[in-house]
């Protein structure tokens, strides 16, 4: 008889354990498979992959130093080449910790906001035609005795929204205006504000093959999910073809080497072997001269390689009930349709600790209208004016801790993840409408699984 009654506890004990079973994979808490940094702490975003050799941990920290680097202008005995017109000195000015910058509410402080402007073109599948007199984007800064391409006037609008149970929220929407330009704005110039993006995993994505991205088009909505993303094709100036864009807010290049390579050059002025041209050439800033470039190609892919083979760090509130339940509210309605949750990287990379990985980036990387309210009106290759790529979610909830601000969107504009969430337009608009039809728990555990990845 003890025996039987023992036993029927033993089941109903498994039977119980069966029902609260975890919904989630093992491996998701290690977002970046065995890249991953296990620690949480304000350093988080700065760890190196957790797979590497000597070799190449040796490398990352070589490619560190220069994106610490503060640049100065020429002649120097370090680091020179600043400007002569630029957003910014160093890279990690724009990419505090490697996180996400804040939202600015002044122009004199733009933090790592830039803007990229360009004029319509009759194919703008070839890409951006630069504004005369401005280039391609907007330099707010320049050296002593060149004069800055302008000043930027920011101003905010508020509007108060509804959830289905009466609370309220409001949404802050910035607008821009470039003044004092030294070249006449063209009455057809568009304009892109374009916040920088943390800089963890980015080698992961890179790893990703071009298979499983573009699997996942559906440029006509053929399923009717209303969701309908596609892939941007980039002309990548490092091999002169037009390839799969992954990186920008646009997915606007194709791999880190050259979005490395336009960053330094557009954002601070160093010219290189990919943009051997200053940022001023042709305009009233140019100086005239043909140098040589300001970064030598070995120190330029060191510094690739540091944004390549930056660690992500592990989940946060992992099986976590408040979580989980988010994750069910998240996959229930739909928001893993833009934000794939998970994929195994390849074996082509040249860096072998990136091959082979099971990672958890909950995006697809594909360019999707997201209404009209973050419309920018700016194309940038096969993306139109209300598209933006997904980006990925992973590291997301870390920004306070590692930055002290929660901005995101492209622009910086949502305050937290709900706001960002209730910014949602376009093919993601019914979701953003089951957002508002939650009751306040059931934000919370979503806001909460969000900020977990």
């Amino acid at each position: 008889m003890k025996k039987l009654f023992y036993i029927s506890i033993l089941t109903l004990c498994l039977s119980c354990g069966k029902d609260k079973q975890s919904i989630n994979e093992a491996s998701e808490e290690f977002p970046g498979g065995a890249t991953t940094y296990n620690n949480i702490f304000s350093g988080s975003f700065e760890q190196p992959s957790n797979n590497m050799n000597a070799a190449e941990v040796a490398l990352h920290l070589e490619g560190d130093a220069h994106f610490e680097a503060m640049f100065v202008g020429s002649p120097a005995v370090r680091n020179q080449g600043l400007g002569p017109i630029f957003n910014h000195a160093s890279c990690a000015l724009c990419h505090p910790k490697n996180g996400k910058s804040a939202q600015p509410f002044s122009g004199s402080d733009l933090k790592g906001l830039l803007f990229r402007v360009s004029i319509p073109s009759a194919d703008e599948s070839q890409g951006p035609t630069p504004v005369p007199g401005l280039g391609g984007q907007f330099q707010q800064r320049s050296l002593v005795g060149t004069t800055a391409e302008g000043s930027v006037n920011i101003t905010f609008t508020e509007t108060t929204h509804y959830f289905a149970d009466g609370t309220t929220y409001t949404l802050r929407k910035p607008h821009y205006t470039l003044t004092s330009t030294t070249a006449t704005i063209p009455a057809n110039m568009m304009v892109s504000p374009r916040i920088a993006q943390q800089v963890i995993g980015l080698g992961l994505l890179e790893a990703i093959s071009e298979a499983d991205i573009t699997a996942q088009q559906d440029i006509s909505d053929f399923n009717g999910d209303g969701i309908s993303g596609k892939a941007n094709k980039v002309f990548n100036p490092v091999s002169g073809l037009f390839e799969l864009g992954r990186f920008g807010w646009k997915a606007n290049n194709a791999t880190l080497l050259e979005q490395t390579a336009g960053a330094i050059h557009q954002d601070i002025g160093i010219t290189n072997f990919v943009f051997p041209k200053e940022a001023a050439y042709g305009q009233i800033q140019d100086d005239g001269m043909d140098d040589e470039p300001e970064i030598d190609s070995i120190s330029l892919v060191k510094l690739a390689f540091y944004t390549q083979s930056l660690a992500v760090p592990k989940r946060r509130y992992f099986n976590d009930k408040d979580a989980d339940n988010g994750k069910e509210i998240f996959f229930r309605i739909g928001c893993n349709k833009c934000h794939t949750q998970k994929y195994i990287t390849g074996n082509t990379s040249p860096f072998a600790f990136l091959n082979n990985q099971t990672i958890y980036p909950y995006t697809d990387l594909l360019l999707h209208d997201m209404g009209s309210e973050l419309a920018d009106g700016r194309p940038d290759f096969l993306a139109n004016g209300n598209e933006w790529r997904t980006p990925p979610l992973w590291g997301i909830g870390l920004s306070e801790l590692v930055n002290g601000h929660t901005s995101l969107l492209h622009d910086g504009r949502a305050r937290n993840i709900l706001e960002a969430i209730m910014w949602h337009g376009g093919e993601a608009e019914n979701q953003k409408t089951e957002v508002a039809k939650l009751s306040k728990k059931e934000r919370d555990d979503l806001v909460k699984f969000v900020s977990s990845l």
